[in-house]
């Protein structure tokens, strides 16, 4: 079960029989209560503050988790939901967990869970909380991965995310926080899969949107026949920026199915950047989050015209070529060649269209396995002033033991400088606060500010940034 996240709580009078109160969110979004005699108890739908029953379905020594039977008092945070297909009910998706909670409140749990990650795991605290990183609450979901099932007994296709708890996939019909056009296109997809041959074989569709394309590749097991190939054209035909994609097996193997139209992109107009990518690659799920986050993380490293810059899990370019924009040079690094190959192509592309037409300042790309990471390695990239720093879920713990390494060795120390401020973005605040700590208390820096970005309305899913700077 996930660690609790604390609430401050009050001397309360003794409950009716079998009565909860609620005094926190845990990190899946599920009520936290405590029974009489101390024991936890997860209940899922309960919001803090609220007086609830609930239905124990599972029970260990020091804890058990349940779900929400019955609310006695309820939350001033508590809303409707928007999707008929949220909830407890039998065949509720599991695509998101707080619509029932308002979008204010989910960014004050996200906030605590940083703060509470920061301060237990690392005994980090930031000298200032950043103001949250908020956009749209609704059709923010660019990015998706739909299932596709034909359901004999139903006699019907279903397209969409799984079930709460279920490998079953959630009959839905609309879908909120995917662009309208997107919600628009379930039942039509459905419809589609339904008359194709490849009816059983067609296990996934993946979505992908950029500024003037939608992309959908779809999984298929066997080869599609010519009738199929028909039927997939003929819908991006009806539905207007649809471009359809097919994969046969993994990742490497998408192609598109029709040479021809606009190009999948997505834009950062502030930096005069475009980036295309492939609708497979990593991007942001949010772009409307992205943008803001692009250009806070650039403000808060506040860099030079006459400053070297390194960007640590550079992917394709989202952050290298904004700062190529403002920088003396930059240099990202990434762990495929492949990846690598891809920068350099976008970096290229954008060289000459920067604000004012000037040219990217000088940009360096190269490959190196990040997780193992050495102050050799570090030394051997030589000085640069700040650095940005974008990991996956697993954190940047070589590149933060590599920096701890090299602030204990002082015959080190004293042939390399270390980056005066230090900008990361995150979307794990427990592998951040194990890196946080490593950088406060090992490598000489302090957590000058922090704070979350609401990349993922309505789901318990936290991205954050947070800054640091090396201390004098």
């Amino acid at each position: 079960m996930t660690a609790e996240i604390q609430t401050e709580t009050e001397n309360k009078p003794p409950l009716p029989e079998g009565w909860l109160h609620v005094d926190a969110l845990d990190m899946d979004a599920q009520g936290v209560a405590r029974r009489p005699d101390g024991k936890v108890v997860f209940v899922e739908g309960a919001l803090p503050g609220e007086l609830v029953s609930a239905k124990v379905l599972r029970k260990k020594n020091n804890w058990e988790q349940g779900v929400l039977t019955e609310l006695h008092s309820e939350s001033s945070q508590r809303v409707t939901p928007r999707c008929p297909h949220f909830g407890l009910h039998d065949g509720a998706c599991g695509g998101c967990k707080m619509q029932h909670l308002h979008v204010s409140g989910q960014v004050a749990v996200k906030q605590r869970v940083l703060e509470d990650n920061l301060w237990h795991l690392s005994k980090v605290k930031a000298d200032m909380v950043l103001r949250p990183i908020e956009g749209p609450s609704w059709g923010y979901r660019w990015r998706a991965r739909f299932s596709v099932r034909h359901v004999h007994k139903k006699g019907t296709v279903l397209v969409g995310f799984h079930e709460r708890k279920s490998r079953y996939v959630a009959d839905m019909r609309e879908c909120h926080v995917v662009p309208p056009h997107v919600n628009a296109l379930l039942l039509p997809l459905r419809a589609l899969i339904g008359s194709m041959d490849a009816i059983e074989t067609c296990p996934q569709i993946e979505l992908a949107c950029g500024d003037a394309v939608t992309a959908l590749v779809l999984r298929h097991l066997e080869p599609l026949s010519e009738g199929d190939l028909a039927r997939l054209r003929a819908f991006a035909a009806e539905h207007a920026s649809v471009q359809w994609w097919l994969q046969a097996k993994g990742p490497d193997t998408i192609r598109l199915l029709d040479e021809g139209g606009p190009q999948l992109a997505y834009g950062l107009p502030e930096f005069g950047i475009t980036m295309p990518f492939k609708p497979t690659d990593f991007t942001q799920v949010n772009p409307h989050i992205n943008r803001v986050l692009v250009n806070k993380a650039l403000s808060l490293l506040d860099v030079q015209k006459d400053e070297r810059v390194i960007d640590w899990f550079c992917g394709l370019g989202n952050f290298t070529l904004p700062l190529a924009t403002r920088a003396a040079s930059v240099l990202g690094i990434e762990g495929s060649e492949a990846l690598v190959a891809r920068s350099r192509q976008n970096y290229k592309l954008n060289q000459a269209v920067a604000p004012g037409n000037t040219a990217l300042a000088a940009t360096e790309f190269v490959a190196r396995n990040l997780f193992e990471m050495t102050p050799q390695l570090l030394m051997a990239d030589g000085v640069a002033d700040k650095w940005l720093v974008d990991p996956p879920r697993e954190g940047a713990f070589a590149l933060a033991k590599a920096m701890a390494d090299l602030h204990s060795d002082s015959e080190l120390r004293g042939a390399w400088t270390p980056p005066r401020r230090i900008v990361y973005v995150s979307c794990n605040p427990a592998t951040l606060a194990r890196d946080a700590g490593l950088l406060v208390n090992q490598a000489g820096y302090r957590c000058s500010a922090a704070g979350v970005v609401n990349m993922f309305p309505h789901t318990a899913h936290v991205e954050s940034i947070a800054v640091f700077d090396l201390e004098t």
